[in-house]
């Protein structure tokens, strides 16, 4: 009885393992297949990486290097100057050597048609006595002075020397009192004849300036003379005002 139970029980489990067997088959095949087919059915199911890594496109190659330049090929032309070109050495001296002589140039005529039979007259009658005594010196010219244009300037200092009448300025009163002193420089034109022809202040106290205005209207100058020529000069007159005297 005992060993009926063993043999029962030995054929049982035999025949359940088989089942377990292809039932665990069936669901290992089943769940590959579903992982087969879900990414097919499903891409964007997919890690982004797989699918960037399947859709990318490889760079496409760097372009080939740009060709040398070809290479300059100077020249060099040998220079050949003209006294090289016109000048060579002779291979061979000459025995005999000739002298061109040429004749001289007949003597030219000049004159005026119709004056014929004077010294140095051509036939026909052109006159050639007059020029023919001058000779063939070319006439001297002589170009006269250029006269200037507008007065002549000259230094105050030169001008000084030729005053020949000169009027002291009068220290005014009111200048005295307010102890001003000094230079007056006044710009002037003077005639031909030498009289004061324009006279105006460039510089100098204000109470003085009438002063010395009203003193040098006066004064007379002896004629400046350029290229023997009496002239108008332009020029400066500087007056003093101190107040030990002027």
């Amino acid at each position: 009885m005992f060993e009926d139970s063993l043999v029962d029980s030995g054929n049982r489990l035999k025949t359940n393992s088989k089942k377990w067997m292809i039932l665990t088959f069936g669901i290992n095949a089943a769940i590959i297949a579903i992982m087969i087919i879900l990414p097919l059915m499903y891409p964007e199911a997919l890690p982004s990486l797989t699918n960037s890594a399947m859709l990318t496109a490889p760079p496409p190659p760097p372009p080939p290097p740009p060709p040398p330049p070809p290479a300059v090929v100077v020249k060099q032309i040998p220079h050949v100057s003209e006294i090289d070109q016109g000048l060579h050495a002779p291979t061979k001296i000459p025995e005999k050597i000739e002298m061109i002589k040429e004749e001289a140039a007949p003597p030219s005529s000049v004159g005026v048609a119709g004056m014929g039979g004077m010294t140095g007259g051509s036939v026909g009658g052109v006159l050639g006595g007059v020029l023919g005594s001058v000779g063939n010196a070319a006439p001297k010219v002589t170009a006269a002075p250029v006269k200037p244009v507008g007065p002549a300037r000259i230094s105050g200092g030169v001008m000084a020397g030729t005053i020949i009448e000169k009027t002291q300025p009068v220290y005014p009163p009111i200048a005295r009192a307010a102890h001003v002193s000094g230079a007056v420089v006044l710009h002037a034109i003077i005639g031909k004849n030498g009289s004061i022809q324009n006279l105006q202040v460039i510089s100098g106290p204000e109470m003085l300036r009438a002063s010395a205005l009203d003193a040098v209207q006066h004064w007379r100058y002896k004629p400046y003379l350029l290229n023997n020529e009496p002239t108008e000069v332009d020029t400066t007159i500087t007056v003093n005002f101190n107040f030990g005297g002027n």
